[in-house]
């Protein structure tokens, strides 16, 4: 399409003959009748274009030379002639009639979430165009100009839609610079800076490198003489002046001409080793770009553009801004440009921020609760974040299901058990989730880990070295082994992925978030102290003369504050693995082993394999531990003796290293001694905090908190996606 612009009218030639035309045959054709009686009545008008407005139909895409030799007007020729027509005629407006409700904000194919765009100018319009809006070409528009006639962009199949208006210039750089004022776009509540997005695909990048003994004007010089001279068309520049570097954007058809060009023309400096090296991309490139006069004297636009760009772990290669100021420009790998494309698109909130999320575990408690909180609060979402979540895959520990196409959401609404029974759903495959996920344009991705499986945390690496953010309210990863656990944290800060887990130790408590928030303040964590079981919280806040440890547990089952195997609980290994987190997050080394822990399960019990379903060995496992009930009821006797309580307390002392976790007699002054039902607790004793310890406390147990915790963890994520106006 770039022969277009080799097309230029004849304007005058144009005119003459459109005159004679009317004059002549559009007489003897009918189109209008001479009034030979002009004469007669001196207020009588010239039978011409200007007085008479009649329907001409006209062939477009075809013209003449000068000379009267047939030619075309290239790609949007119709286009042209439309608007070449509306400038000889002095036309009142120009409507060009497509199968799109306008100039969109971007490719709707690429961005579901594009709209029409109500109103363009003449400049915007064609930087639009020239970086790969389909809907028009550039040099259509130049017609229009000078008149200022306005271009409107309609869709023949939906002719009540207004579509959108081209019209005016935008002011030019010295007239925005007359204020001399700027300010952050993000001051003016409403006003988006840019009116679209787009991008020319399939170009590749030809860089002349280190060639600083030549001189940088020369080098210049040449280069683009080169181009020139082989007929290349350069859509972008970029040159390092230090080093004399000079990086050209060509379609990637021509990279190859290009290339041999630059070293035919640099053959002598290249032998001589005064330039580096020339090459050119091997893979496929995109460029990406904002447009909008909105830009001008407005900081933190490309701020927001190249923000929204890493966020979605898209690489850019080359950057560059145009000399109006109404657009800005990078290049960016072909398989990222979508992503690019949405992210871009959502940061400047012409759409709201959307999170594909894939849930694991989606049948589970923990994961049925998730997925009704997740309904219950998704029009809020919308309304009060500008927020979406996109549940593109539900998976259970046999059944998957996925949307139909990469991002399509599912509909959360039904039930996930049945969809997980129909016939659209298949047999669990971690790594056809996984291309899904890697396939995923949408640059917000998250797994939201519910299952206890050490196999899938053993993907968590692998999902954050492609950018797809993890949360896990699991203690697998967390506190499985350290080897992994360093993996993952470096993934994670390689790929500008998030992990998130607070819910792994407080359910729906900010212990985590509370940890993080003095020790990047600069307060010293000396010691944490606390209970982190809901269960052992439950079963002695309610065990007494009465109820004995067995019944305690049996209601704590039924009330869904156990582990699914509830030995994790009363064996300290579900507390355990809770400790091993906290102490990486204060940066101790410390492994599952390290910990001390006091396990309130006889090895027998502990180690021994029940059968039959999940009911039957719930019943079987309370029916042994009424052998317990004797030996507990003791130990709680005797710290009544002493006006205590049992509490199952757990110490990280910093300084030592050490971790412990035990069943304890705590007295009156102890924090733990008014711990209620299913609490959690955890105090922190910080250089700051010297007389009284900082605590968080609260309940904790049971799969609605925990779910709880995992939305807010979710949250978390889409208000660091998000970059919408404040």
């Amino acid at each position: 399409w770039w022969g277009n612009l080799w097309v230029v009218p004849l304007w005058e030639e144009t005119e003459r003959r459109m005159q004679a035309w009317w004059e002549g045959e559009a007489v003897r054709e009918g189109v209008h009748v001479e009034d030979d009686n002009a004469d007669a009545d001196a207020n009588a008008n010239d039978a011409d274009a200007d007085h008479t407005a009649p329907i001409v139909i006209a062939t477009g895409f075809v013209a003449t030379s000068s000379e009267g030799v047939p030619t075309t007007l290239k790609r949007s020729g119709s286009d042209y002639s439309a608007t070449i027509f509306a400038k000889v005629t002095h036309a009142s407006r120009v409507t060009m009639w497509k199968n799109t409700d306008g100039v969109y904000t971007a490719d709707p194919r690429r961005v579901p979430e594009a709209f029409s765009i109500s109103s363009l100018k003449y400049d915007e319009a064609m930087e639009l165009a020239y970086f790969g809006a389909q809907v028009l070409h550039p040099l259509a528009m130049v017609p229009c100009i000078d008149s200022n006639i306005p271009v409107y962009v309609r869709n023949i199949f939906n002719p009540a839609f207004e579509g959108t208006v081209i019209q005016g210039r935008c002011a030019s750089l010295s007239e925005v610079n007359k204020d001399g004022k700027v300010v952050n776009w993000r001051s003016k509540r409403g006003v988006i800076p840019i009116k679209g997005i787009t991008s020319v695909d399939r170009v590749s990048l030809l860089t002349l490198e280190g060639a600083s003994v030549i001189g940088g004007a020369e080098v210049a010089e040449r280069f683009m003489g080169s181009m020139a001279d082989a007929g290349i068309n350069v859509l972008m520049v970029t040159q390092a002046s230090s080093e004399s570097s000079i990086t050209v954007v060509v379609p990637e058809d021509q990279g190859k001409k290009a290339l041999g060009a630059l070293r035919s023309t640099f053959e002598l400096e290249l032998s001589r080793s005064n330039v580096n090296a020339i090459s050119l991309t091997d893979t496929p490139m995109s460029i990406v770009a904002i447009v909008g006069e909105g830009m001008a004297m407005n900081s933190g636009v490309s701020a927001s553009f190249m923000s929204s760009l890493a966020k979605a772990n898209v690489n850019i290669r080359v950057i560059a801004q145009g000399s109006s100021e109404r657009q800005v420009a990078v290049v960016v790998a072909g398989e990222d440009t979508s992503r690019a494309l949405r992210a871009a698109h959502m940061a400047f909130t012409l759409s709201q921020t959307t999170c594909s999320v894939v849930i694991l575990g989606g049948t589970g408690k923990l994961g049925s609760a998730l997925i009704r909180q997740l309904n219950a609060q998704k029009e809020s979402l919308k309304k009060n974040l500008n927020l979406g979540v996109c549940v593109s895959a539900i998976a259970s520990r046999k059944k998957m299901i996925m949307g139909e196409s990469s991002g399509l959401c599912l509909s959360t609404s039904a039930d996930v058990d049945e969809m997980l029974r129909g016939e659209k759903a298949k047999d669990l495959d971690m790594e056809a989730l996984t291309a899904m996920l890697e396939a995923d344009v949408n640059p917000h991705r998250v797994v939201v880990d519910c299952t206890n499986d050490d196999g899938i945390a053993g993907f968590y690496e692998r999902w954050m070295s492609s950018g797809i953010n993890v949360i896990s309210p699991g203690r697998r990863a967390g506190a499985g082994p350290l080897s992994r656990y360093d993996a993952i944290r470096e993934a994670q800060r390689a790929n500008s992925a998030e992990w998130q887990y607070e819910s792994s130790v407080g359910a729906a408590l900010p212990i985590l978030t509370t940890l993080r928030d003095l020790l990047q303040t600069g307060d010293e964590v000396q010691r944490l102290r606390g209970c982190v079981s809901g269960t052992m919280a439950y079963v002695f806040r309610t065990m007494d003369e009465n109820t004995p440890f067995s019944e305690a547990v049996r209601q704590a089952m039924e009330k869904d504050f156990t582990e699914n195997d509830v030995r994790e609980d009363l064996s300290g290994y579900d507390a355990t693995r809770k400790i091993v987190v906290l102490a990486r997050e204060l940066g101790l080394n410390v492994s599952m082993e390290d910990v001390e822990v006091e396990s309130l399960l006889p090895d027998d019990i502990r180690n021994k394999e029940y059968e039959g379903d999940t009911e039957a060995m719930r019943a079987a496992v309370i029916e042994d531990l009424k052998a317990l009930d004797g030996p507990m009821l003791e130990r709680w006797r005797e710290a009544r003796r002493d006006d205590r309580e049992l509490r199952y307390k757990f110490v990280i002392d910093v300084a030592t290293g050490k971790c412990s976790c035990k069943l304890s007699a705590v007295d009156s002054k102890d924090t733990l001694y008014r711990l209620r039902n299913n609490e959690n607790l955890v105090a922190f004793e910080t250089t700051r905090y010297t007389t009284s310890p900082l605590i968080v406390k609260g309940a904790a147990a049971g799969p609605e908190l925990a779910a709880a915790g995992i939305f807010a963890d979710l949250l978390r994520l889409g208000r660091a996606f998000s970059t919408s106006q404040t």
